[in-house]
Formats: structure tokens, C-alpha cells, sequence
């Protein structure tokens, strides 16, 4: 869309902010917009938003290590829809939205990021057996 791309900044003022305030830190709006259609396979290939999402969150990871108390980080958006600036040209979703049959697909977006969230989740603990009440990770 033209707009600026710097995760340094966006770093930047994720610890700036963290200092300043000393609160919790939550983005609750952070995408990439770009004009898309279907291809021929039926899918959208958004390899621009997988890099722009990989060097952003990469970038609030470095903001984490820098200490700043990041609690959430919100991707703009799950579907494609209206914005005010610029109608239905272009596309925020991780998910596609064909207007005039409402049908979503998923973009490669979407799996790239229920990737990098899985990768994120502490592993999980399960009892192995009720009698010897071992427990794996």
C-alpha cells in the first residue's frame, strides 16, 4: 500500500513506551495491507504479510528481551473488510473474504501465524498414568 515498514521503530517505541508509562503493554492493531486476489489454485500466497509479520514480531520479541512487559499482540486483521480509507481494495486479513459469495480462505498468512502461535505456547503437561502419577511434558 506504500505505507512505511520499520520494525526498528516499532521496537523502538514499544521500549520508549514500556519506560515511559511502566504498564503493561498490549498492540492491539499491527498488519500489512496489500492489494489481493484469488490465484488460479484458489489460494492467496501473501508473501509479503509473512514478512512483515515475521520481522514485527520479531522486532517485539527483541522489545521483550529489552524488558519492556508486553501482555498481547493482536494481528490486524483475522478477514479481509471495509477500511475507511481505502473501501475494499485492500486487504488486512490473514484470511480472504470474496465479497459477493462471502466465501473465506485462508491465506498462507494464516497458517505461517497458528505456526509462530503454537511455537509459542508453553508446552503442556499430561498424567501418564492415573497409578504411578508420572507426568511427561
Amino acid at each position: 500500500m506504500g505505507w512505511r515498514i520499520d520494525p526498528d521503530a516499532f521496537r523502538n517505541e514499544v521500549i520508549v513506551t514500556h519506560r515511559r508509562y511502566k504498564l503493561p503493554i498490549y498492540i492491539t492493531e499491527n498488519g500489512y495491507g496489500a492489494h489481493e486476489t484469488l490465484d488460479e489454485a484458489g489460494g492467496v500466497n501473501d508473501g509479503g504479510r509473512i514478512a512483515y509479520l515475521a520481522t514485527y514480531t520479531k522486532a517485539l520479541e527483541e522489545a521483550v528481551a529489552s524488558g519492556a512487559d508486553v501482555r498481547g499482540y493482536f494481528l490486524w486483521s483475522l478477514l479481509d473488510n471495509l477500511e475507511w480509507g481505502a473501501g475494499f481494495a485492500s486487504r488486512f486479513g490473514i484470511v480472504y473474504v470474496d465479497y459477493p459469495t462471502q466465501r473465506r480462505v485462508p491465506k498462507a498468512s494464516f497458517d505461517w501465524f497458528a505456526e509462530l502461535i503454537r511455537a509459542q505456547q508453553p508446552r503442556r503437561s499430561r498424567v501418564t498414568g492415573p497409578a504411578n502419577g508420572t507426568i511427561a511434558g
